[in-house]
């Protein structure tokens, strides 16, 4: 291989290889960029990227007042819970075990709220196919652009109420 090398017409033949990779890479990288290569809907819709307020959606979410309730319940049961069994308590027990109950509390929020979370992903999920938009992302983090979606899942989630 090196005696290949050492002949100055294999090194011309090799750079020149190497250079028209390097160029037709950087044009199939131009083409994809430009969009030339996208299909004819994602042309000709606005975008295929839309936008939701998520924030917006779970606060108007129909379930919210069901977890609410339930969840206050709970912080009352274990309010009452910890005050009972803390009585007999040193400091570091009261600790560990008031961690425990935070703990236990955090689980029954995120077990009361996945399906109010799975409901709003399916009315998104929904109004996106709709629309024909690949991609949904929260609105924070979009600095511009984006078909904004939220008013119609919000309509959505209060029709399948």
């Amino acid at each position: 291989m090196m005696q290949k090398l050492r002949n100055p017409k294999n090194v011309k033949l090799i750079s020149l290889f190497v250079a028209a990779i390097f160029v037709l890479g950087c044009f199939a990288l131009s083409v994809t960029q430009s969009g030339v290569g996208k299909s004819a809907f994602a042309a000709s819709s606005e975008s295929a990227i839309g936008v939701v307020n998520y924030q917006m959606l779970v606060a108007q979410s129909p379930d919210l007042n069901d977890v609410n309730t339930a969840m206050n319940k709970e912080i009352e049961a274990a309010q009452k819970d910890f005050n009972e069994k803390s009585k007999t308590m040193n400091e570091a027990e009261k600790r560990k075990y008031y961690t425990q109950t935070q703990e236990r509390l955090a689980n029954k929020q995120k077990e009361l709220m996945d399906p109010v979370l799975k409901k709003i992903e399916a009315s998104i999920k929904k109004i996106a196919d709709k629309k024909g938009l690949a991609v949904v992302v929260d609105k924070n983090t979009v600095v511009f652009g984006g078909v904004d979606i939220t008013d119609e899942v919000a309509k959505a989630m209060q029709a399948g109420k």
